[in-house]
């Protein structure tokens, strides 16, 4: 018996997958082919959206994926049938280009959830002739004897080595494992994707995956894992590897995504409520135990990016309200958010007592 190919893609996914090959913008576009992602079609076929239904909302996953000239009709007929369900939409994650398009539609509200950094790959060694530091990590792990290679998909899929890596990186979190933009199990459907994988001899240390923004002509850096007994500099090795091979493939765009409640787009984020403003602040202030925005928004500025783009969470009610933050917040958990909020607090609780653990181990006399 012949055994099926881990890298063929099923039929049900294989409509969605052309039709983002030929017209995916959003960094976000090859995501709809994750698992959990549903997907809605035109009336015509010839646009696709990805979305998770939650609280009452359809949490789209950026936005239609379509010609550019049919995207206000795809736009349309998804609203009109959103509507006819008794459902509101939110484009968690919309770029500028649908962010125009819905503000002529109107009425509408949005948030300005944060800022993807922009590079063309091509530029990357003129960044690093810049950027001591990052050379220095770079040599920091080739000195420790970290060599990144590009696997194959059929090789990298489900392999056992990295997903050894994952369940060590995903372990270490503030929080439990999260889903929708962020789902971490995308080694069972790479299809298109890039991986490049780091290790020490024969032992896997970390691993990158890329998916593809085609209309773009570019990439978005989805996964970047460390595993056990990575070096210091096995990340940014990661990355130097991929941004050198996405160039030569000739890449003009390659972003790490979305950085949560960034400021360096340089853009006024639009009126929101006082709550809304507080909430944010607080999270910016104070959400480091379970989600360190500002670490993650430095870590992807030292690669010196060539632009920020804003990236906006956009609703077809009047308001932002408690509803569609609650709605968002289901969509990446896959759970009611007051449930959530209890796991990642008893979660935070078990990695407090293990560390707790370890300095009392580490301090008792031999």
């Amino acid at each position: 018996m012949i055994a099926a190919d881990p890298t063929a893609i099923p039929e049900a996914l294989a409509r969605s997958r052309e039709l983002v090959l030929a017209h995916g913008y959003n960094a976000t576009a090859y995501q709809i082919l994750n698992p959990g992602i549903r997907r809605w079609f035109s009336p015509a076929g010839d646009a696709v959206v990805g979305y998770v239904p939650s609280g009452g909302y359809r949490v789209v996953a950026g936005s239609p994926v379509c010609a550019p000239d049919r995207l206000a009709a795809a736009v349309a007929a998804f609203e009109d049938d959103t509507h006819r369900r008794g459902r509101w939409s939110c484009y968690f994650a919309a770029e500028e280009r649908l962010a125009r398009l819905l503000a002529r539609r109107g009425p509408l509200d949005r948030i300005l959830l944060g800022a993807q950094p922009v590079w063309d790959p091509s530029a990357w060694p003129a960044i690093l002739a810049r950027k001591a530091s990052l050379r220095a990590q770079l040599y920091r792990a080739r000195n420790k004897g970290v060599v990144v290679t590009r696997w194959p998909a059929e090789r990298a899929t489900a392999h056992p080595s990295l997903k050894r890596c994952l369940d060590h990186w995903l372990a270490g979190r503030g929080l439990p494992p999260l889903h929708f933009l962020i789902e971490p199990e995308t080694l069972g459907r790479l299809y298109d994707r890039r991986v490049f994988v780091a290790a020490r001899g024969d032992d896997v240390v970390g691993f990158l995956v890329a998916s593809p923004v085609p209309a773009r002509r570019g990439w978005l850096v989805e996964q970047t894992i460390r595993g056990p007994g990575a070096p210091n500099g096995t990340s940014e090795l990661l990355l130097d590897a991929a941004m050198r091979h996405l160039a030569a493939g000739g890449a003009a765009f390659v972003t790490l995504g979305l950085s949560p409640l960034s400021r360096r787009a340089g853009v006024t984020p639009p009126p929101q409520p006082w709550w809304i403003r507080l909430l944010l602040d607080w999270l910016r202030a104070h959400g480091r135990r379970f989600y360190n925005f500002e670490g993650l928004d430095s870590y992807k500025a030292k690669f010196l990016p060539q632009a920020w783009e804003p990236i906006y969470a956009i609703t077809s009610e009047r308001r932002v309200g408690l509803g569609t933050l609650y709605a968002i917040a289901g969509a990446f958990g896959k759970t009611p958010p007051p449930l959530l909020l209890l796991r990642a607090v008893a979660r935070a609780a078990r990695q407090e007592a293990r560390w707790l653990g370890q300095r009392f181990e580490r301090g008792r006399p031999a």
